[in-house]
């Protein structure tokens, strides 16, 4: 049965709404912000992803018939809540940082001009998508980093839930990876996919010769065979033998997915080099993250697949972005409790060259800042509609102009914080 998508939410959104409603007070003029007090442990930057995917839940976030029967039988709302919840429309406006664009604690990443109660709905969807896409993104982006410009392949797919694994596809990919091994984001959202064999199909045949023979026949001599299912130094040797009886002088590409990564890559260079299959590539996977990629620089890989570490955030499955209220009738309003404060009022985030970066609540941005937020929502229309390769290349140059200390991947404190500027007043 096809879930309503406004029942993606937490039961005392509703609960507040139903209060509100009661009060009279749900349609009063609000903003709530969503921001980040702190990176994740050892994180100098983070990366945005995942306005996308709000921006196309929003005109199917309804209340249809049989998501409003579902409440009443369950008790969630009563009668009056759920005809009011009937005609709901989100109808206020939406500002945010843009996909691929970095960020930093306190960054007001997103902003909700609305009703009270149109705000109050949005936030569980809003934070579970941003808080998803942007762990995700944050972690390739500091593989991006670390690859310094070889090929990435996402293929984390077997190691988070079904719909997270095709998220996940595009938030790696608008980091900077190069292709995905799930089809439902090649289809979806147009990422390109790959893949070829795993070391089942090279164990269903007689021998590895076997194997590499009727992969070559299906899928050329580029294709990537898989090396070391057996022994890497023989597979190497049978991969170049059977991709030169079809007549290329090695195999496109080899996969290496066990064993000490740096030193089999050195030993398989130099047989490829020495068996005149200098053109082969060599393709490394195996619970990869930064750190080893960073250890693998030097060496003579040509693309790495990274599975679990980036599906899972390498170790982050969440960017830590709260969603608050920060105005109410035009007035300030604010969270004061120790740890958990926050600065109220609607703000105007921007940066400077040097990677500072502020944020006014008057509206005012300095000449020589760059403003952060884009119009996304305007009366309830989507307004911001850049397509995927637009933000991949909008990320690939927020990357490009992080200050060096952002760039370090050794664990370190944040590169920046947000400030106020201006008179808070």
């Amino acid at each position: 049965m096809r879930t309503s998508p406004a029942l993606l939410t937490d039961r005392y959104e509703l609960s507040m709404y139903a209060a509100l409603l009661a009060e009279g007070r749900v349609d009063t003029p609000a903003t709530f912000e969503l921001f980040a007090r702190r990176l994740p442990e050892g994180r100098r930057f983070g990366m945005v992803a995942g306005l996308g995917r709000v921006l196309e839940a929003l005109p199917d976030f309804r209340f249809d018939a049989a998501a409003l029967t579902w409440l009443t039988g369950a008790g969630v709302v009563g009668p009056e809540t759920a005809a009011a919840l009937a005609s709901w429309r989100f109808t206020g406006d939406i500002d945010a940082y843009p996909e691929g664009e970095t960020w930093f604690p306190n960054s007001p990443v997103l902003s909700v001009r609305s009703t009270l109660g149109e705000g109050l709905l949005l936030e569980t969807l809003v934070l579970s998508i941003l808080n998803h896409d942007s762990a995700i993104a944050s972690a390739a982006a500091r593989m991006v980093l670390a690859a310094k410009g070889r090929a990435l392949i996402e293929m984390g797919s077997r190691r988070t839930h079904e719909e997270a694994a095709v998220a996940t596809a595009r938030a790696a990919y608008i980091a900077g990876f190069t292709t995905t091994s799930n089809l439902a984001a090649g289809a979806r959202y147009a990422v390109p996919t790959a893949g070829t064999v795993a070391h089942a199909f090279v164990l269903a045949h007689a021998s590895e010769a076997d194997a590499f023979a009727a992969q070559i026949r299906s899928q050329g001599t580029g294709t990537t065979l898989l090396v070391d299912t057996y022994d890497t130094e023989r597979g190497i040797a049978t991969a170049v033998e059977v991709a030169r009886a079809h007549g290329a002088s090695g195999p496109g590409s080899i996969r290496i997915d066990s064993g000490d990564l740096p030193s089999a890559v050195a030993a398989a260079r130099a047989q490829l080099d020495a068996l005149g299959a200098t053109e082969t590539r060599i393709v490394v996977t195996s619970d990869l993250d930064e750190y080893l990629i960073t250890e693998l620089a030097p060496s003579a890989v040509d693309a790495y697949g990274v599975g679990t570490r980036v599906a899972t955030g390498s170790g982050q499955p969440t960017a830590g972005f709260v969603y608050k209220l920060v105005e109410l009738d035009d007035h300030p309003v604010a969270k004061r409790a120790s740890g958990k404060g926050n600065v109220g009022g609607a703000k105007t985030p921007y940066r400077y060259p040097d990677g500072r970066e502020a944020f006014r609540v008057d509206g005012v941005v300095p000449a020589v800042a760059r403003p952060l937020h884009v119009p996304a929502v305007r009366g309830g229309v989507v307004v911001h509609a850049p397509t995927l390769p637009d933000i991949r290349a909008y990320a690939a140059s927020a990357l490009a102009a992080l200050p060096a200390p952002a760039r370090d991947l050794t664990s370190g404190p944040p590169a920046a914080t947000a400030v106020l500027e201006g008179d808070p007043e």
